[in-house]
């Protein structure tokens, strides 16, 4: 398995927005904004696949719109404070999280008081739902996916090796969930 830029990327985002959203570290310097409850639809509104509350607690989400809110007792995180705070390229950023929108793992509010919140609470999230969402196949073999490998004569058992490689990764990342990761923060943080 590579993990590519992208797809570190993309999980450092959904920590940060999954953190905001439950009122965790709320910026570089620890402040909050007051929460209200989400818009419901409308304009520029956009809810992906799934909808439900975010959940789990854990490290700096970066700076938040006042008065938005990222689900139930949430707030909204804009792209900007996640380029900033994450020290990814805002350009590169926004793609990154177009695709986590479509994938339904994020919902995006426009305007001054707008940004990005969780469709689900963190622990409905995993990290093989986050790497699927920007990169495909957990694995790949030559560009494909581990199970469209072919092989013939002496090395027709490596697809077999592909393939169990491709399901200890599977067993990992989708049992290892946003709210996970952030627990896993809280306590080194602690300890």
């Amino acid at each position: 398995m590579y993990v590519s830029a992208r797809s570190d990327y993309a999980l450092r985002a959904m920590l940060a927005v999954a953190a905001a959203s439950t009122g965790g570290d709320g910026g570089p310097a620890g402040s909050k904004s007051p929460t209200a409850p989400a818009p419901a639809g409308g304009p520029g509104t956009s809810t992906g696949s799934r909808s439900g509350p975010a959940g789990g607690s854990g490290p700096a989400g970066g700076p938040t719109a006042p008065g938005g809110a990222g689900g139930i007792g949430g707030e909204l995180v804009k792209a900007a404070a996640l380029a900033e705070i994450q020290g990814i390229p805002l350009s590169f950023l926004q793609g990154i999280l177009l695709d986590l929108r479509r994938a339904g793992l994020l919902h995006s509010h426009r305007g001054t008081e707008g940004g990005y919140a969780l469709t689900r609470p963190a622990g409905e999230i995993t990290v093989g739902d986050v790497l699927r969402a920007v990169g495909g196949s957990l694995t790949t073999v030559r560009g494909l996916p581990a199970e469209d490998a072919g092989y013939h004569g002496v090395a027709t058992g490596l697809r077999d090796v592909w393939l169990a490689v491709h399901g200890a990764i599977a067993v990992v990342v989708d049992r290892t969930t946003l709210a996970d990761l952030l627990v896993r923060r809280e306590r080194s943080a602690i300890g």
